[in-house]
């Protein structure tokens, strides 16, 4: 823990408030060597309300010593603040009373409260530290300083004096006196076997399978399942592998990125025990807790299969026998992709079998449940509140086989495992010694286990020294299976209260069932809606938050159920006896659907065709032309319409448009049409009479003018 105290003003209060939120971090060292990193080194300068300067302190390999050996404390200072670290002074304090206890320890670590005296093993003078860098500084404390110390995790304290920050005046400075605490366990005990299961998991963004692209990045040489790998290798930590990973991968066949297929070798290659979580990590416990007969699976893979993807083979079916007896001509061969099935695509290769780890909260029921799920011999992993306390690895209640996890040393240890920062990580490591040395000290000679927490974005780094802070060289998990368990009794009551919350997932996935007949292949809706139901149900999901995961969910199958529809419409003018009204079928869904259009009449004054069927197309809406006779002049009746799949399941509820007829306007239209028509003929033909008579007076009047002109004139030309 660091404790700063700086005198007043806006500063110091912002110091006060950041030293209750700051994460504390703790350097560590083996005979006056510091771990790499811990050196002075520059680093983000603080931001505004990062105001502080951080103490840590830590002393042992990951704070374990020897009775009686010499080490060395290392302090490191960490300035967050905007100006210099002037140099001071630090000393480190042990002190004289054993935590006896887990409550003891937490007191310790979280409140500085501990019982006895504190006395002084070493101090040493700190140089200036400039702002937003920091500084290790070693202490080497001799073997007779520590000699008296029996076996016991004691507590040990830094305190930083002569400090300050600011300005150069001395109104301006401001004390910079801190305080750290840790751990010191001296163990000469040799410890028991100890084991540390592993889960490595993975959540797509879409809730169904990891894509081709986020496959390429977590497996990339800095994603997150590498370094799961990276983590694990060398150490016997048990791996709960969740299939969905591998199945994720193994479905782009060809198409699955190299560094995807190399990890799937790499996995199948260590050496460490291991086994299969159920796919997206599903809890069996709620599982059992809604009285499903079977643990839910994973329906098909086979919509994510691409045949392209996967290598072509020549398939000769046998010969038949002809009606005589004799052996037919031999069939033509085929050609065909081969393509894995769903137990090729989920097998985790060299899994222990029948092992669930659900949520800590198991019932004796529960038990009960996966026996029959899985068999008499299955094999659950539980914590150690699970059973009133006991911390055994192997135990059996009322039959059923236990893999017990020590709950206080896997909360820590799963802290340090997801610590990314180096020096921070040793108090947790320290902290994890000492739960562990208490849970020792608890069933001495007793194989423990050690469950991490679901996390999927641990650093390699990380995840392999809190391993290593724990498991040991020879563990085997089958062989701790076989070992001779002891007597529990189950202290859990009732499980989380997720009965009813299932039952409605199950609910929607029928009725998307009912609903998936409008499409060609139904397993393109119901596979992935199977998966993401299973992930809904998974462990990594806090109980308290199991509510609004599942509604979430159901806010999603409710968008798809109303996904086809017929959009609202305003009333529709139809303005003759007879006409097609246009009815819009909209479709969301990134398939063809084939629908049914039901409309039928609410006024026996309007004839409709009933039924009509048309295909959709993905991300669309299409104009149904429905057939419509009216019996009436004019008025305004209503059409019920809805939609229907090939198989009669209603997709949408019926709902009523009105229909605004108008028939008497195409008898008015017609008249109007007809009169202009026979006008415009009257008007033609009076216009060619007048044309024709205007043409006839006209060559008379000139054929008269060609007479005039041809007789002679009297008494001329004689």
């Amino acid at each position: 823990m660091t404790v700063t105290t700086p005198e007043t003003g806006f500063r110091a209060r912002l110091q006060r408030l950041a030293r209750r939120t700051a994460v504390f971090a703790i350097a560590l060292s083996i005979g006056g060597f510091a771990v790499p990193g811990a050196a002075a080194a520059a680093e983000t300068p603080p931001a505004d309300d990062e105001q502080t300067v951080e103490l840590h302190v830590s002393a042992g390999l990951r704070g374990t010593v020897a009775p009686g050996s010499s080490t060395s404390a290392v302090i490191t200072l960490r300035n967050r603040t905007d100006s210099e670290l002037t140099d001071g002074r630090v000393r480190v304090e042990i002190g004289s009373t054993p935590l006896a206890d887990d409550a003891g320890l937490t007191d310790w670590l979280d409140d500085e409260e501990a019982a006895g005296d504190f006395a002084t093993i070493g101090s040493e003078s700190t140089e200036a530290i400039a702002a937003g860098e920091s500084a290790t500084t070693t202490i080497f404390v001799p073997d007779d300083t520590l000699g008296l110390l029996a076996p016991g995790i004691y507590p040990l304290r830094a305190e930083l004096t002569g400090a300050t920050t600011g300005g150069p005046a001395a109104d301006d400075a401001v004390e910079q006196d801190a305080t750290a605490t840790s751990v010191l366990i001296v163990s000469a005990a040799t410890p028991s076997l100890v084991g540390v299961i592993v889960p490595i998991t993975a959540t797509p963004a879409d809730g169904v399978l990891l894509t081709s692209d986020e496959i390429a990045a977590l497996t990339a040489p800095e994603g997150a399942l590498t370094a799961q790998l990276d983590g694990v290798a060398g150490t016997t930590a048990v791996l709960a592998i969740d299939p969905s990973i591998l199945a994720a991968i193994r479905v782009l066949g060809s198409a699955a990125p190299e560094q995807a297929t190399d990890w799937l070798t790499r996995l199948d290659e260590l050496p460490n025990a291991r086994f299969a979580l159920q796919f997206g990590d599903a809890d069996a416990g709620v599982q059992a807790q809604a009285q499903l007969p079977e643990l839910l699976q994973p329906l098909s893979f086979t919509p994510f299969l691409d045949p392209a993807n996967f290598p072509v083979v020549r398939v000769t079916p046998p010969p038949t026998d002809t009606a005589d007896g004799t052996t037919g001509p031999t069939p033509t061969p085929t050609e065909t992709p081969a393509l894995p099935d769903d137990e090729a695509l989920t097998d985790v290769d060299g899994a222990l079998p029948r092992i669930l780890w659900p949520r800590p909260d198991v019932t004796a029921d529960d038990l009960t449940a996966f026996a029959g799920y899985l068999g008499d011999s299955t094999t659950t992993i539980v914590s150690s509140t699970t059973v009133g306390g006991q911390s055994t690895a192997h135990a059996t209640a009322d039959g059923h086989d236990l893999l017990v996890t020590d709950a206080a040393t896997s909360a820590s240890l799963s802290d340090a495992a997801a610590e990314a920062d180096p020096a921070a990580r040793q108090r947790l490591l320290a902290e994890s010694a000492a739960r562990l040395f208490l849970a020792e000290a608890r069933a001495p000679g007793a194989p423990l286990l050690i469950g991490l927490d679901r996390d999927e974005t641990r650093s390699a780094d990380a995840l392999r020294e809190a391993i290593s802070a724990a498991d040991s060289i020879g563990f085997d998990l089958g062989a701790l299976r076989d070992t001779a368990p002891v007597a529990a009794a189950i202290s859990v009551e009732s499980g989380t209260p997720g009965a009813a919350e299932v039952a409605n997932l199950l609910v929607d996935e029928q009725a998307l069932g009912a609903f998936s007949t409008i499409l060609t292949d139904p397993q393109v809706l119901l596979g992935p809606e199977r998966i993401r139901i299973l992930r809904t149900l998974t462990v990594r999901t806090p109980a308290d938050d199991f509510p609004a995961s599942v509604a979430a969910h159901r806010a999603l199958t409710t968008a798809t159920l109303g996904s086809v529809s017929i959009p609202q419409s305003s009333t529709i003018q139809l303005i003759s006896a007879n006409a097609d009204l246009p009815i819009g079928v909209r479709n969301d869904l990134p398939w063809p659907v084939t629908v049914q259009l039901t409309a039928s009449r609410t006024d026996p004054r309007l004839e409709v065709k009933p039924l009509i069927e048309t295909v959709v197309q993905a991300n669309s809406t299409t104009r149904v032309k429905v057939p419509v006779s009216a019996r009436v002049g004019s008025g305004e009746v209503d059409l019920r319409l809805g939609l229907l799949s090939p198989t009669g399941v209603q997709v949408q509820s019926d709902q009523i448009i009105r229909v605004a007829v108008r028939a008497e306007w195409e008898t008015i239209g017609l008249g109007i049409f007809g009169g202009l028509t026979a006008l415009l003929i009257g008007l033609g033909v009076v216009r060619t009479v007048l044309r024709k008579r205007r043409e006839a007076s006209e060559e008379a009047a000139a054929d008269a003018a060609a007479l005039e002109a041809a007789e002679p004139k009297d008494g001329r030309g004689e």
